[in-house]
């Protein structure tokens, strides 16, 4: 299998951070078919998600960073996607997630920490925000847990529905 190399690896204490590698693409295939995909541009289809996940692999190659597969500890299932996030057209750095499975067990929490300071102390952005659906509860009460607050004066991320821009704090909480 070819994989990204020379790719940190962030760990915590039940989780591996890691650059996408292609054996996650199921998993992410799965989530982005679902509905829960339904404000990350999914539901779509294996064709349209294929695509998607490249483009997270060209992120890494094109920008030098981008969002880590998140990764049980224990048994390598790839859980989701977090971390530092900057196509061309956005308006400004973010730090975004997905939990493709595990949800509330404090995962998103623990892995989106982990990318918030390696985004801060180790790329050194200045300041970060996450592009989060109004009607996203979920993703907003983590953003809130994280010490990030809603910014009105930040520049909105064009999408087909509303959306807050949450400021993370410059220091990890």
């Amino acid at each position: 299998m070819i994989a990204l190399t020379a790719t940190p690896v962030l760990e915590t204490e039940r989780l591996i951070l890691r650059a996408p590698v292609a054996t996650d693409y199921p998993a992410y295939e799965e989530f982005m078919a679902s509905s829960r995909s339904d404000r990350m541009g999914g539901p779509m289809d294996g064709r349209t998600a294929f695509r998607a996940f490249a483009a997270h692999i060209g992120h890494w190659v094109m920008r030098g960073f981008g969002q880590f597969v998140i990764t049980d500890r224990r048994t390598g299932e790839p859980m989701g996607q977090v971390g530092p996030w900057f196509p061309q057209g956005k308006p400004e750095q973010e730090i975004g997630w997905s939990l493709w499975t595990g949800e509330g067990q404090g995962i998103a929490y623990e892995a989106a920490i982990a990318a918030r300071a390696h985004v801060f102390d180790t790329l050194g952005w200045e300041t970060a925000v996450s592009y989060i659906a109004v009607d996203n509860a979920r993703s907003a009460a983590l953003a809130e847990r994280m010490g990030a607050v809603i910014d009105p004066e930040a520049t909105p991320m064009d999408a087909p529905f509303p959306m807050n821009v949450w400021r993370h704090p410059r220091r990890t909480a």
